[in-house]
Formats: C-alpha cells, structure tokens, sequence
C-alpha cells in the first residue's frame, strides 16, 4: 500500500519479554521469506521434541493412523492420543490442528498441551498432518484438516468418542484452519463440532490491520512473516476474491450457524484485530464468541511464558471454557494432570 505506515506497537507485559526473548533466540533465527521456508522449515523441526519425550512417564498411548484424505487426494496420517485408563462411556474428542503459518510445523507441534488435556478431561485427542504450503497452495491445509476430521466423526465408535463433544482447536494457523473446518463443517453438513477453540488465529490475507502495522519487524510472528506466508498459501490468488475463504476464514461473507467459538489472542500481537473482527461478525449473526484478549501479550504468549501471572489466567480461563463443553476435569490423583 503506498500510504502505509507503521504504527507504534502495544507495550509487552514485562512478565513475558524474557519468554519472548527465549522465543526469537530459539524460533526466529532465519528470517522467514518466500527463499528461506525450507530452511525455516528444517530449524522448526529441530526444536519440536520426539514425541517419546513429550509423554514421557504420563499414562496415555499414542498411536498413528493412516486415514482417507481429501477425494481424490493423498492420504493423511493422525496421531491419536488416550489416557490409558479411558473410562468405557464415549469421551469427549480434541481435534487439534497444528501452527507454524501453514509453511512450517507437524502434528507433534503443541502435542504436549493436547496430552495435558486429554488426561484433565479423559478425552480422546486426534493431531491431523496436514500438507504445507508452498508446495501445497490452499486449500489442501483446510480440506486435510476436514477430511481428518470427517473420519473422527465415522470412526466415532471405534475410537470411544462422543460425537456430540468434539472440540476442533489449534494455535495461530492451527486456529485459522479450525475456523476453516468449522465453516466446512457448516456448509457441506459435515460433522457435528461442539466448539471451535481459536487461539492467536492466522484469520486473513490481507494484513491491513493496526494490529499488523504495529507488529512490522517485532515480535514473535510479524508482518513481514505474515506477508511470506500468505503469498505462499495463496500465490497469486491472495488479495482477490478467488482466495478460497475457508482457508482465510475472515474472507467468509456468512458467519452464521457456527458451533461456538473460543478466541484468545494477545493484545501485542499481529492477530489481534482479525480476531476482534472475527468475533463482532459471530456477534452480529447472533451465534456465540467468546472474545478474550490479554494485556500485553504476544503471540503464543502463554506457551513460551506459562509461568507469567497473565498466562496462568489465559490458561485458567481456556479450560474453563473446556469445562463447560466437556464437563469437570477428572481428579488429578493418578491422572498426570498438573
């Protein structure tokens, strides 16, 4: 845009900048641009730990599956996590969706917080992989992710789910593909979600927010970043009407008969107003959003900052949300929940 201007960012909780520090020392060591996706790609897959180690001693199983993908298109394997002593009632299901701006990242990344809650809430939790751009231009990301999710739904039996507690969640691209699979689901009378937990969510293409001015060469996920993904996703299809709006969920013109929706997002971060956006539009269809943004917080601030005051309450608030969808947390005696 030629009357484009930075603006002055949001100041950071002081709580959080040493876990935004640790964050770019250990995520952001190559700038990522359309030349360096690759590389980004290889450094990201270094600092996701084998899955062995995430579990460690906690009870559950981790198991993988080959399943149907989209019609006409390759297979997708899931990891499917339950706690050992899954109780012999349909559990609730997490369907998780993993970040990294739909360039980077596995179904492992983030699967330590889908083990935590699998055991708070003796649910089944289904991690989709899902193929990347830009090899993979939009919308394989979305229709992997829905077609994952089409098979939880068929194999509810099997795996000991209730198909009436499924929840479809994930962080940044996790959260915009979330969207996405809700509005899928909705529009080609696909399975029934219970909830759509949006975190931090990677919603639009068109980076024209405040939120992204301010966050132009900061932070843990900035413009320049959000531009180079983007253009990936989309090529030459982004600003245009022809971006499928299922993977730009903020592209949606109807935002209507969605399963309720959860967004979380930092005050101090790049996807802050996209997601205010988001949650007036469910708002103005009279369909249920529950809007929280955090004071000073950056993007995934309570991932790499969990012991900051306004984490523990992001958090507290994330699984109150859960609760009342799931019902109570199991008891943590015996379960490996904190």
């Amino acid at each position: 845009m030629s009357d484009y201007q930075p603006l002055p960012p949001v100041p950071y909780d002081p709580e959080l900048e040493p876990g935004l520090a640790a964050f770019l020392d250990l995520v952001e060591q190559i700038p990522l641009r359309a030349d360096t996706i690759l590389a980004n790609r290889e450094h990201f897959a270094t600092i996701i730990p084998p899955v062995e180690v995430m579990v460690g001693d906690q009870p559950v199983e981790i198991e993988d599956r080959t399943v149907p993908g989209p019609a006409g298109e390759p297979d997708i394997v899931v990891t499917i996590v339950r706690p050992r002593d899954l109780p012999a009632t349909p559990a609730p299901a997490i369907y998780c969706i993993h970040g990294g701006g739909m360039v980077l990242g596995n179904r492992f990344f983030g699967i330590a917080g889908l083990i935590a809650d699998v055991l708070r809430f003796g649910a089944v939790g289904v991690s989709v992989e899902y193929r990347l751009a830009p090899e993979h231009p939009a919308p394989a990301a979305v229709e992997d992710c829905y077609a994952g999710l089409v098979w939880l739904a068929e194999h509810a039996d099997e795996l000991g789910i209730d198909p009436n507690r499924v929840v479809v969640t994930g962080a940044s691209a996790g959260g915009g593909l979330s969207a996405g699979v809700a509005l899928l689901a909705r529009d080609r009378g696909g399975p029934a979600i219970a909830g759509q937990g949006l975190i931090c969510p990677m919603l639009d293409d068109r980076n024209e927010s405040a939120s992204t001015r301010q966050y132009d060469g900061r932070g843990a996920w900035d413009r320049n970043n959000n531009d180079t993904a983007w253009d990936a996703i989309l090529g030459s299809k982004r600003f245009t009407d022809e971006a499928s709006p299922y993977q730009v969920p903020a592209r949606m013109a109807d935002l209507s008969n969605l399963p309720p929706a959860f967004i979380d997002v930092g005050a101090a971060e790049i996807f802050r107003d996209e997601a205010t956006e988001y949650a007036l539009r469910i708002w103005a269809t009279g369909g249920q959003a529950e809007l929280h943004i955090w004071a000073g917080g950056y993007h995934g601030f309570s991932g790499f900052s969990p012991d900051a005051e306004v984490s523990r309450t992001a958090e507290a608030t994330r699984l109150s949300w859960l609760r009342r969808i799931f019902g109570p947390e199991r008891p943590a005696e015996g379960t490996g929940t904190p």
